[in-house]
């Protein structure tokens, strides 16, 4: 079996990099996996690093002090977890937890501070996706709010396999509970109704999808103002292939 390929320019923030911003960060990524249910940081806890997903996909957490918990945003190769960091603290009262197993590289978090601080290309690529973050956050919140959990669970389904290259994901309804903040039975009524539907295949905690395009017909817009943010921001700055190119972009 061939061994998965790895490279930091399959996150995408790190694929923008002009050369010279790109080159400086190189040597200090360090390849890391994310397992299945892994915590990358305890609510409130110091942030050490910053990670970059590749192939993995994280779930932003808020955690009651009742241990009861809601997923408030996904980060995966689109994407950088530990925003914090540039935004000027050094704690988040988020858990972060794996959510679909995977790589992704991770970076010294004094190392990033310096690049941010140098007020050129990565800070400016940083607070796009930071503004993109927080439109998600805010939709998932309203999301929560006024729609039911088939539809919740439409946009998460969506969401999540926007930012991996598998049709299958591993995932129970329990843990899909936790994400949404929902009951296992909600999840499991509205799962089945998806699948009665042709549009997804559960089976023995796999969830796979069978027909995106009924899914994008049946999902709130809750997904679409976050996709399109994250087209708008993210998706929109050009990439400038930091192997290859000769010298930094002036775009």
């Amino acid at each position: 079996m061939n061994k998965p390929h790895h490279d930091p320019t399959q996150n995408h923030l790190l694929s923008c990099l002009p050369k010279a911003e790109f080159d400086r960060l190189l040597p200090n990524l360090e390849l890391v996996e994310m397992v299945l249910g892994d915590t990358l940081y305890e609510s409130h806890g110091r942030l050490k690093h910053v990670y970059f997903p590749t192939t993995a996909v994280v779930s932003l957490l808020y955690v009651l002090e009742s241990g009861a918990s809601a997923e408030i945003a996904v980060v995966g190769n689109e994407g950088v977890l530990g925003i914090a960091l540039f935004m000027g603290g050094e704690t988040t009262p988020n858990h972060a937890v794996v959510q679909c197993a995977g790589y992704g590289y991770r970076l010294k978090a004094g190392l990033l501070n310096k690049e941010f601080n140098r007020a050129g290309p990565v800070l400016r690529i940083l607070l796009r996706y930071t503004q993109a973050l927080t439109s998600q956050m805010a939709q998932t919140a309203v999301c929560n709010k006024h729609h039911s959990t088939e539809e919740q669970l439409c946009r998460w389904l969506l969401i999540t396999f926007d930012r991996v290259t598998t049709h299958t994901l591993i995932m129970t309804h329990e843990l899909i509970g936790d994400m949404l903040g929902v009951r296992r039975e909600a999840v499991s009524q509205a799962a089945g109704k998806l699948q009665r539907a042709g549009l997804i295949r559960y089976t023995r905690g796999r969830i796979s999808l069978i027909d995106r395009p009924g899914l994008e017909k049946v999902v709130c817009e809750c997904y679409v103002v976050v996709k399109s943010e994250y087209d708008r921001l993210i998706l929109d700055i050009p990439k400038h292939d930091p192997k290859h190119v000769l010298g930094p972009s002036s775009g």
